[in-house]
């Protein structure tokens, strides 16, 4: 019952849905390159906008988790288990969590970005973009992991895929420790409790890419077994 009732909903393959999900988790941080554009311009309409289709995006997201973990079988007759898949599905999701926890910092602060850090951010911002868009892609290849029973020229394919994700991530980190310096050569200048919260979204902004590398480790241990 429970099979069918799966199959009714997210079609032959389990590996569909949790696609599907990281899709949306991948569009919501997309969306930061464009957030803090709207910050750094003082764009205060379109930053709100933003934080909405955020918001919008990660609710579908969430809902999307709820449906995989209550109707994902207990018996998948699969090279992968119902809580190996539970557990990656749980670090897809909290790529968009942490990006509408961003969103929602700068909102609840109405806090700008010094213009010291603007263009070093928006690099920033983009790597770490780029780092989801790079763990999407491990997620792409379930599917063909699966029909080749993890062995083969697919196995080789996606590895090479998680080496390019995990030096990205290793990129994102670089560029943290140096806008983290850049701010701390400033804060004096700025109201203390706004460099608390810029010091929080620096480090949120850098879980996208810790996150990402997450999501590649994840599968990386599915091909180790």
């Amino acid at each position: 019952m429970t099979g069918s009732y799966f199959t009714k909903i997210f079609g032959s393959s389990p590996f569909a849905p949790m696609q599907q999900h990281m899709s949306i988790a991948t569009e919501c941080v997309q969306e930061l390159e464009a957030l803090f554009s709207a910050v750094i311009e003082g764009n205060t309409s379109e930053f709100k906008s933003l934080y909405k289709r955020i918001s919008k995006l990660e609710q579908k997201a969430d809902r999307l988790k709820k449906e995989l973990r209550m109707n994902m079988p207990k018996g998948l007759f699969m090279p992968v288990s119902r809580r190996d898949l539970l557990e990656l599905l749980a670090v897809q999701d909290s790529l968009a969590n942490t990006t509408k926890d961003i969103a929602g910092l700068i909102l609840g602060r109405k806090l700008k970005l010094p213009e010291q850090l603007a263009e070093k951010y928006v690099v920033y911002v983009k790597r770490c973009i780029e780092t989801a868009e790079q763990a999407k892609k491990v997620i792409d290849e379930l599917d063909e992991l699966v029909e080749t029973g993890f062995r083969g020229r697919e196995v080789i394919f996606v590895e090479k895929i998680i080496t390019k994700l995990d030096k990205l991530e290793k990129e994102t980190d670089k560029l943290e420790i140096k806008i983290r310096s850049m701010l701390f050569k400033i804060e004096a200048d700025l109201p203390p409790v706004d460099v608390m919260f810029l010091y929080k979204i620096i480090d949120k902004t850098g879980d996208i890419g810790d996150l990402a590398q997450k999501v590649g480790s994840r599968v990386e241990l599915l091909l180790a077994r």
